[in-house]
């Protein structure tokens, strides 16, 4: 129990600031286990940082609260994650009355710094879900409160630790290429998983950022580990014209919509026993609704995006969104001065196979363990060379084996060392939101937005 719990409070430093942090600066006792609360218990909250961590970790750690402002959602998720600790709709008065070591933040995107300043400002490590905020100004008020606080905050950034991304990763910083010079990155949401955006409150900027906050900003994180570097300006474009009130017809929701036989995005959400016991047995706590028209006009986000990108080491980047996609997946392309290196993922002609598109968010969410593995193929082509396929094993549950290898360096091996940086602290995820927030303001203004101008971190020409 002292080592483990030891390894852990340790690994709080190592994530969040890129070295060990030893225990003497906690100031916890070692043979207690690690307390943990969690505030917002909604689907990732209950499952990847609830249950998992119950079922995986309970031998270090304890949850000792749960908060949310819907109560029927909240005891809910406290029998699902399986724990007997008391509720909460007030979180100071969690705080206050559990004396957290770590609290972790699942609620809605631009709530974030709510909970993160308060909880640093309360003397709690804090671990939040991507991304870390939805403008600059609580960005700003973010990295104020961790300098005051000097307590530590650690940005959950999955998609470093999958094996696949791992690989670009090793073979870009062994120099395969030679030095980075230009990259093109495209994502591709299909019809199932990117519709569901517009359902729900992501569909609305001042609650989720628009999809170059929430969505992009796992993108972003990649592409700063994989180019070493930081954003110094961005120029995008982005505009709305496939849902909200682009659609052919609305209704009030999908479970009692007239239009349900001629709705090509028709969800029947009756048919999923988990969303109804988690959402809708209790609508009528706060009126959210998880099947809601994706065609209403109150949706003002981006469904097609496009923007480009410059580092402070002079690489450039052109990245697009797309959120009605036949088929869900992405690729990736990085120019070097020695050559070019390709990679891609679920792109179903490039393997000659179909997949079933209305599974692939519930396969790569998965945290049983219990997918088939296989093997996808990396190409690096040198200049007057012919080309390598490498080819990297891999699994699609978890996000790519990410969510797994996140938590098990958190909770069981930080003292090994990591050779690919994969740590994501506060200037990380800071960084990447940042790259979303000006490809937004850009988009708005019609012009290119500088990062400096945001908040008083100066990008770097290294990453971090």
């Amino acid at each position: 129990m002292k080592n483990s719990r030891r390894k852990f409070l340790q690994s709080v430093g190592l994530l969040a600031a890129g070295m060990v942090i030893p225990i003497s600066a906690f100031g916890f006792e070692t043979s207690k286990k690690l307390k943990v609360v969690l505030v917002g218990t909604g689907v990732r909250g209950i499952s990847f940082w609830g249950k998992r961590l119950v079922e995986h970790y309970s031998d270090i750690l304890e949850f000792v609260g749960l908060c949310d402002i819907n109560p029927g959602r909240l005891e809910f998720g406290r029998k699902h994650i399986g724990v007997h600790c008391p509720t909460f709709s007030d979180f100071e008065k969690m705080v206050r009355e559990t004396g957290p070591d770590l609290i972790i933040v699942t609620t809605k995107d631009s709530t974030h710094h709510e909970f993160i300043i308060k909880g640093l400002g309360m003397g709690c490590d804090v671990l939040t879900e991507k991304p870390l905020t939805t403008d600059e100004n609580k960005c700003q008020a973010i990295i104020d409160a961790e300098r005051k606080s000097g307590k530590k905050l650690i940005v959950g950034f999955n998609y470093r630790w999958s094996p696949y991304n791992t690989k670009i990763k090793e073979l870009l910083a062994g120099n395969s290429i030679g030095k980075i010079t230009s990259v093109d990155f495209h994502w591709y949401l299909n019809t199932y998983h990117g519709a569901s955006y517009f359902r729900r409150w992501h569909g609305l900027k001042n609650e989720g950022g628009s999809l170059w906050v929430h969505k992009a900003t796992h993108h972003f994180d990649l592409l700063n580990w994989w180019i070493d570097s930081e954003p110094s300006e961005v120029f995008a474009y982005g505009d709305l014209e496939h849902y909200g009130a682009n659609g052919p017809f609305r209704g009030d929701k999908c479970r009692t919509c007239q239009h349900r036989s001629e709705c090509d995005y028709f969800w029947d959400i009756t048919k999923d026993n988990h969303m109804m016991r988690l959402y809708v047995d209790h609508e009528k706590y706060d009126g959210y609704i998880r099947d809601n028209c994706l065609f209403r006009d109150e949706i003002d986000i981006y469904d097609k995006m496009s923007a480009q990108v410059k580092y402070k080491n002079n690489v450039v980047l052109n990245y697009s969104l797309t959120t009605y996609s036949p088929f869900e997946g992405w690729r990736v392309a990085f120019n070097g001065t020695e050559g070019r290196l390709e990679a891609w993922l679920d792109i179903p002609y490039q393997r000659g196979e179909t997949l079933d598109q209305s599974e692939m968010h519930a396969l790569e969410m998965d945290q049983s363990g219990e997918d088939d593995k296989n093997q996808e193929p990396v190409i690096v082509h040198r200049l007057w060379k012919d080309f390598e396929t490498v080819k990297v094993p891999m699994e699609r549950g978890g996000h790519g084996g990410g969510d797994m290898r996140l938590q098990d360096k958190m909770f069981k091996n930080p003292d090994i060392p990591d050779p690919y940086g994969r740590a994501a602290g506060l200037r990380d995820g800071v960084m990447s939101v940042l790259i979303g927030i000006a490809a937004r303001k850009s988009i708005e203004t019609g012009l290119p937005i500088a990062i400096k101008d945001l908040t008083d971190l100066e990008p770097g020409e290294t990453r971090g």
